[in-house]
């Protein structure tokens, strides 16, 4: 994988997920305005410093930034938390429509 290439893009998602503007992130970061704009469309990557920042705005972990099987990571770790919280029987039941779902959607 091109991470070069798949940084800007995922990022653009990400931030997409939270529906808040490239300007209102960068300026939520202490950065000019253009800051996450300039990352999305290549002109720039972040520092090492910067990129945490970007996960802790995005309410991520660097890892889950990395992850490319999971497409909503704060989601996905928001539904983790509340399933962990179910009864085996609630569990059961979750994870059968989740399957169901996911046979429907093939």
């Amino acid at each position: 994988m091109d991470y070069l290439d798949w940084f800007p893009v995922r990022l653009a998602e990400l931030r997409g997920q939270k529906n808040v503007s490239a300007r209102d992130m960068s300026l939520s970061l202490g950065q000019s305005e253009s800051y996450i704009n300039k990352i999305e469309n290549r002109h720039i990557l972040p520092s090492m410093a910067g990129f945490f920042y970007i996960c802790d705005y995005l309410g991520i972990t660097p890892q889950e930034f990395f992850d490319v099987e999971v497409q909503s990571p704060r989601r996905a770790r928001e539904t983790q938390e509340a399933f962990r919280r179910l009864t085996p029987a609630q569990a059961e039941h979750i994870l059968q429509v989740v399957r169901d779902l996911g046979e429907r959607a093939e």
